[in-house]
C-alpha cells in the first residue's frame, strides 16, 4: 500500500492528484488545482510551492510523479513552465520525497494506451480507471494520469526486479 501523487505543473494552474496503490489497483484519494490569479512570476512560484507543500503535508505521499517540460513554440512559456515545475519539485524534495519525471507521451501511453491521446481521452480514462462519478477538471485529470503512470511504472519495476531475482535464484541452484 502506497500513497502516490502526480503533478501537472503550470505557471497559472498546477494540477495535483493523489491516489492509493493497493497491489495492482489504484484508488482515488484527492485531486484539484492550484490556481494563481494575476501576479508576478515570483509570487506565482511561491503559491505553487506553498500549494504543493500543503497537499503533501495533508496526504503524506510516498513519492511523486511530475510531468516533464515539453518544448513548445513559445520559449517564454516553456521557461515559465520549467520554473513552475521547479517550484513543485522543490516543495516535494523539501519533504523528503522521491521524484520521478514522465513525458506527456509516457503518461498518455500508460493511461490511454496511445501516446498521442487528447485531453478528453485522458479525462475519460482517468474517470474510468479510478471509478469516479464525475469527470475531473482537465488539469486535475492530467495530474491523476501522472500519478497512475507513476504507479504503473513502479509496479513494472517491482515485477521486473522479481522476475530477475527468480531467474537468478534458479540459475544459482
Amino acid at each position: 500500500m502506497a500513497i502516490l501523487m502526480g503533478i501537472d505543473p503550470g505557471s497559472r494552474i498546477t494540477g495535483y492528484g493523489v491516489i492509493e496503490e493497493l497491489g495492482s489497483r489504484c484508488t482515488y484519494i484527492a485531486s484539484g488545482c492550484i490556481r494563481i490569479k494575476d501576479a508576478a512570476l515570483p509570487e506565482r512560484l511561491q503559491k505553487i510551492y506553498e500549494g504543493i507543500s500543503t497537499v503533501v503535508e495533508q496526504y503524506c505521499p510516498r513519492s511523486i510523479g511530475v510531468e516533464q517540460v515539453f518544448m513548445s513554440k513559445n520559449a517564454d512559456s516553456a521557461l515559465k513552465l520549467g520554473q513552475a515545475r521547479g517550484a513543485a519539485i522543490v516543495a516535494a524534495v523539501n519533504h523528503g520525497l522521491e521524484i520521478e519525471e514522465y513525458s506527456a507521451r509516457q503518461v498518455k501511453l500508460a493511461v490511454v494506451g496511445k501516446g498521442s491521446a487528447d485531453k478528453f481521452q485522458v479525462q475519460h480514462m482517468v474517470k474510468s480507471i479510478l471509478g469516479l462519478d464525475d469527470t475531473p477538471q482537465a488539469d486535475a485529470a492530467d495530474a491523476l494520469a501522472v500519478a497512475l503512470c507513476h504507479a504503473h511504472t513502479r509496479a513494472s519495476m517491482v515485477r521486473m526486479a522479481g522476475a530477475t531475482g527468480r531467474r537468478n535464484r534458479r540459475f544459482i541452484r
